[in-house]
């Protein structure tokens, strides 16, 4: 049974939420407001459309410096039979933007006239002569602006729900007004909860998180046309929650009540709404963002305003907050604001990896998205509710529906995008083993305009991905245990037939990372079978791993005594993080991850890791800036700055 008070699909909250906003006199255009035409009015949402109060322009209107002048009076000007006006009485002087006389309908520009005296002279004052000369008639209406032609008066400039752009501003300008009406920013207050919670910029401990999903959720409101207002942290202590709660909605038109709406033993935010009002939903079948609450607060002060101000329980969980933002804040705020709601550009991909699903849910899947040949391609990011840099790694999300348990590798999807699709055409995808060299190519190439997007499977699982045809290039480091050669003949096996260049990144040291002092005097492999030590591996695939076996049956050491063998990671900077937490006492990587994490760094091997990139896309445009990367000085001495690389074979084609 559900721990939620409903367990709800995600269609049939947004109706109920949206009947209960309609019922409480909620559910269209919040205030309009009346506001100064300036620069500051751009991003605005019109509440009412504007018509042209004038008619621009508002009176026939030289388009070019020059002279008035009846057309009629130029017919037959020829280059060796010209006409001769009188000033005056046959034509003036105008600048551009002056009214033409009313005897005039064409403007002849100043350069293709010959002013001059009544003598037939050049004359002395080119824009006052006693005549001109024409060598050329001039149509009717010849460089005219005609009263009306940009917009007449009593026309329609912009309809109401229309975001505002600076282009509009001179529209609306030009049409006669200095003021418009707006719908008002919705008033947004974020309350974070949580007693462990710290303010961004203080001193964190073992057991302390730094709050920033008040943060985000304040710029996703400001973005969409809110006006946040982020309150502090409040603890876990329903009664000031209750307290907060009751303040902000004197004052706020809805509530983002963060963290607290699950069923933990301090998840107070259900009850608290319930107390002050209606609870809507406790629970929605969406992934990430699972337990969210959706509710109205009873408004205790000011008589004029909505006795009701909604309310969300976002999840406390990164990932989970800032999508609940997209699912429910940001079509609510659109609806205040009277405009529609935002629709994400989309493009259709193939899924690179067979990717699960809970069957009772619509999941939310973030995925880099590249274009790799003809195709173009969506490979699944890191799936925790807690990981907000797959968020920022993210070029799109795709939506499982509920039902579907997932998709096979090589399945259609439609990608809701984050980045435009000319960002897309820059990228260049790169899938397999995982080194910190690339987030510095990554860097190096943002300059270049190019984006390096690295997924890390694996260099085993990398080759299959450049098989399938779905990667530009994939970093490996597997050792041929009968050769010693690196990645040769694994191209050979999982690549045949498919002309590829090895070009060599660096050479790297590959050791055992363990805690500062080196608590448990962990020399080397065979340390790895002591009964007081846990391991933590990376997975099956990869190439840390493949060196590990090989030299586990060197020395004839098994596997099955290793405590913590199947433990897996899938980066270097992982298994890091899995040792300076204290979750493994060591573990198998590069000496730059223990530098990253101040782990000390045992040496044991050296290695070569190389791209592995198919010719046909070694020789496209797209690759060209970091193929020249790699013979560039300042790239090369920041490499080499790390510990444990050696940068003196990058570039070195290894075929």
């Amino acid at each position: 049974m559900s721990i939620y008070l409903h367990d709800i699909p995600l269609d049939t909250a947004q109706t109920r939420f949206a009947e209960a906003l309609a019922a409480a006199g909620l559910g269209g255009l919040l205030e309009v407001e009346q506001i100064p035409l300036d620069e500051r009015a751009v991003g605005r949402v019109l509440a009412e459309p504007v018509w042209a109060r004038l008619s621009s322009p508002h009176y026939h209107a030289a388009a070019m410096d020059g002279f008035a002048v009846r057309a009629r009076d130029t017919v037959g000007a020829t280059l060796t039979q010209p006409v001769t006006l009188r000033y005056g009485a046959q034509t003036v002087y105008v600048d551009t933007g002056d009214p033409l006389p009313a005897f005039a309908n064409a403007v002849v520009p100043i350069e293709e006239v010959e002013s001059i005296t009544d003598e037939g002279e050049l004359a002395a004052d080119p824009r006052r002569p006693p005549g001109i000369r024409l060598r050329a008639a001039l149509p009717p209406w010849k460089h005219v602006r005609p009263l009306g032609e940009d917009m007449v008066a009593t026309q329609l400039v912009l309809p109401a729900g229309h975001t505002l752009r600076p282009v509009d501003l001179g529209a609306i300008a030009g049409s006669g007004h200095d003021k418009i009406s707006v719908a008002r920013h919705p008033r947004v207050a974020v309350l974070p909860t949580g007693t462990e919670l710290k303010p961004v910029g203080e001193p964190v401990q073992e057991g302390d998180i730094i709050e920033y999903n008040s943060l985000v959720l304040a710029a996703q409101v400001n973005a969409w046309g809110g006006q946040a207002t982020r309150f502090p942290i409040i603890p876990d202590d329903a009664a000031r929650i209750r307290e907060q709660v009751r303040a902000a909605a004197e004052t706020h038109d809805l509530i983002l009540l963060n963290a607290g709406s699950s069923a933990g033993s301090e998840d107070y935010a259900a009850d608290v709404v319930a107390e002050l009002g209606q609870l809507l939903v406790h629970g929605v079948a969406v992934r990430p963002g699972h337990p969210v609450i959706l509710g109205l607060i009873q408004r205790a002060g000011d008589a004029a305003a909505p006795p009701w101000v909604p309310i969300i329980g976002v999840p406390g969980y990164p990932v989970s907050a800032a999508l609940t933002g997209e699912i429910f804040v940001e079509p609510l705020l659109a609806r205040w604001l009277g405009r529609p709601a935002s629709a994400p550009q989309t493009v259709q991909a193939t899924l690179t990896r067979k990717t699960t699903s809970p069957g009772g849910d619509d999941d939310y899947v973030r995925v880099v998205v590249g274009q790799v040949g003809q195709r173009t391609l969506a490979a699944p990011l890191t799936r925790g509710a807690g990981v907000i840099s797959s968020l920022v790694r993210a070029d799109g999300i795709v939506v499982f529906p509920r039902g579907s348990q997932g998709l096979p590798a090589g399945a259609e999807v439609t990608v809701r995008l984050y980045r435009s699709p000319q960002e897309l055409s820059r990228t260049i995808l790169a899938i397999g083993s995982h080194d910190l060299t690339l987030d510095l190519l990554a860097q190096f190439l943002a300059g270049r305009e190019r984006r390096l997007v690295s997924t890390n499977v694996g260099s085993l699982a990398g080759l299959v991905t450049l098989r399938r045809g779905e990667a530009h290039l994939a970093g490996s480091h597997l050792l041929d245990t009968t050769t010693g050669e690196y990645n040769v003949s694994y191209v050979r096996q999982y690549l045949p037939g498919v002309p590829v260049n090895l070009v060599a990144l660096v050479g790297r040291a590959q050791g055992l990372l363990v805690r500062r002092g080196n608590p448990l005097r962990i020399l080397g492999l065979a340390d790895l079978t002591r009964p007081d030590v846990q391991f933590v591996n990376r997975q099956r695939g990869a190439g840390t791993r493949v060196l590990l076996d090989y030299h586990l049956a060197q020395l004839g050491l098994a596997a099955a005594d290793i405590a913590g063998y199947e433990q897996e990671e899938y980066t270097h900077l992982a298994v890091a993080a899995a040792v300076a937490s204290g979750r493994a006492d060591c573990g198998l990587g590069i000496a730059a991850a223990a530098a990253a994490l101040e782990l000390e760094f045992i040496p044991l091997f050296s290695e070569r890791y190389d791209l592995v990139i198919p010719r046909e896309h070694y020789d496209s445009p797209l690759l060209a800036p970091l193929l020249d990367l790699l013979q560039s000085k300042e790239l090369r001495q920041m490499v080499g700055s790390l510990p444990g690389y050696d940068v003196s074979v990058m570039g070195i084609i290894n075929n």
